[in-house]
């Protein structure tokens, strides 16, 4: 599995679906499917995906040394 991080690319507001996506093999799309049908039912979703996009590195890119 893939460490857990934000990535660059790919993300539509703070990239955590994207990340999650990607820690478990999984489509972005249905991974914010799934979140958007969550937050149908009682619970700290939007407050889960808030301490998230706080908490999660963002993915590091490779940079050139020159």
């Amino acid at each position: 599995m893939a460490a857990l991080a934000r990535p660059r690319d790919g993300r539509i507001i703070g990239g955590v679906c994207a990340a999650l996506a990607r820690r478990f093999g999984t489509s972005a799309t249905t991974m914010r499917v799934i979140f958007l049908l969550s937050c149908l039912i009682p619970g700290p979703q939007f407050l889960l995906y808030l301490a998230l996009w706080v908490l999660l590195p963002e993915e590091k890119t490779a940079t050139a040394a020159w």
